[in-house]
C-alpha cells in the first residue's frame, strides 16, 4: 500500500488508476507545494529492461511537447529502485466518464474534438505518435479545457521498435486496422483511434463491439461501423463525414494528417457558429440564407414606397400648376401626352 508514504520528495495521497505499464498517484510535492501526479513502474516489469525503456521513452516523448492540451512532465528519476515520472495533476473527467453520464451535446462533442486535434497536431509535427489515444487517456478540466495523456505506448518517428514483430500494442477497441494486424504504424493510426473517441462522443457507443477481443478485430478488419446518424438525430452531416473519413479501413483513403482533421472540424465550427441539438449544418444555413434573403426584400419594399410617395407628390404639384393657369381638364385634347 502506497497511500501515505513518501517517493523522494512526493507524498503519496490516492490512486488515481493503472495500466500495464505502471500505476499512477495524486501526490504532493513537498518542495514546490503543489499537487502532481506520480507514474510509478509496476515492481514485476521493473527487471524488464525492455519494459523501462519504454518507460523512459514516454516520459521523453511527452517531455518534447510542450502544449496546453497535453500533460506536462516536470521530471523523471529512480527512488531506492523505484522508477517514476512526475507530470502534471490535471483535475477533472475523462471523456470515458463524461460518455458513461450521458449524451453530450453536440457543442461540447465538437469543443473537445478540436482540442483533441491539436494536441495531435503538435505531437505529430514533432514525429510522435501516441498509438494508444482512447477516451479514458483525454481528460476535460471543470473549464473545459482538454489534456491528452499517457504517451506509454508512444513512438518517435525512425526509432527502433521495442515490441516483437506482429506484436499488438493498444487497446483493442480503438486500434487500427494496420494496428490489429500487428504491422508498423504512423500518426494516421492516431487519426483512427480519435474517430473512435468522436464515434463514442456522439452516438454514447463504441463503432466496433464484441463479446471477445479477437470478434473485435475480426469487425475492424472486415465490416463497417453502423452510420452515426441511425444513432442520433440532430448530428451534422460534415461531422458524419468527418468521423467516416477516420475510420477508413486503408490508412491511404484516411484523413492524413490531424490538421487536416483540425481544419475540417474548425470549418465545422465556424459554418454553425454554435451546432443546436436536432438542428442540422444544412438547415442551419438554410435559416441563415433565409435571414440573409429577408433584409434585401424589407430594402425593396421601402424603396417602392419611397417612389410612389414621389409619384403622387409631382401629381399633386402638376394639377395644381393646371389649376392656376386657367386649364380644366376638359380644354385638354385627347392626344395631349403628359411627361414627367
Amino acid at each position: 500500500m502506497m497511500i501515505g508514504k513518501t517517493i523522494s520528495h512526493y507524498k503519496i495521497l490516492e490512486k488515481l488508476g493503472e495500466g500495464g505499464m505502471g500505476v499512477v498517484y495524486k501526490a504532493f510535492d513537498t518542495k514546490l507545494e503543489r499537487e502532481v501526479a506520480l507514474k510509478v513502474l509496476r515492481p514485476e516489469v521493473m527487471g524488464d529492461p525492455v519494459a523501462k525503456k519504454r518507460f523512459i521513452r514516454e516520459a521523453r516523448a511527452a517531455s518534447a511537447l510542450n502544449h496546453p492540451n497535453i500533460t506536462t512532465i516536470h521530471e523523471i528519476d529512480n527512488w531506492h529502485g523505484l522508477d517514476f515520472i512526475c507530470m502534471e495533476y490535471v483535475e477533472g473527467e475523462t471523456v470515458k466518464k463524461k460518455i458513461q453520464s450521458g449524451q453530450i451535446s453536440m457543442d461540447e462533442v465538437l469543443n473537445i474534438a478540436t482540442q483533441t486535434a491539436e494536441a495531435l497536431q503538435e505531437a505529430h509535427e514533432h514525429d510522435i505518435t501516441h498509438r494508444d489515444i482512447k477516451s479514458e487517456n483525454i481528460m476535460v478540466t471543470p473549464k473545459g479545457q482538454v489534456k491528452v495523456m499517457d504517451f506509454g505506448l508512444a513512438k518517435l518517428k525512425g526509432q527502433k521498435t521495442l515490441t516483437k514483430a506482429g506484436v499488438k500494442m493498444g487497446t483493442v477497441s480503438y486500434m487500427s486496422p494496420e494496428q490489429a494486424r500487428g504491422e508498423d504504424v504512423d500518426h494516421r493510426t492516431d487519426i483512427w483511434s480519435f474517430g473512435v473517441v468522436l464515434y463514442e462522443m456522439i452516438t454514447g457507443r463504441a463503432p466496433f463491439r464484441g463479446d471477445h477481443e479477437l470478434a473485435v478485430i475480426y469487425l475492424i478488419l472486415n465490416e463497417e461501423s453502423k452510420p452515426i446518424t441511425e444513432l442520433r438525430s440532430g448530428v451534422p452531416i460534415e461531422l458524419e463525414r468527418i468521423v467516416d473519413k477516420a475510420l477508413e479501413k486503408n490508412k491511404e483513403d484516411r484523413l492524413q494528417s490531424a490538421n487536416e482533421m483540425l481544419v475540417d472540424l474548425k470549418r465545422l465550427r465556424r459554418d454553425t457558429d454554435k451546432v443546436i441539438e436536432g438542428v442540422s449544418v444544412s438547415e442551419f444555413k438554410k435559416r441563415r440564407d433565409q435571414r440573409q434573403f429577408k433584409a434585401p426584400r424589407k430594402s425593396l419594399w421601402i424603396g417602392l414606397g419611397a417612389i410612389a410617395l414621389v409619384i403622387i407628390a409631382l401629381v399633386l404639384i402638376l394639377k395644381q400648376g393646371i389649376l392656376k393657369r386657367g386649364i380644366t381638364p376638359s380644354k385638354i385634347k385627347a392626344n395631349s401626352i403628359a411627361v414627367m
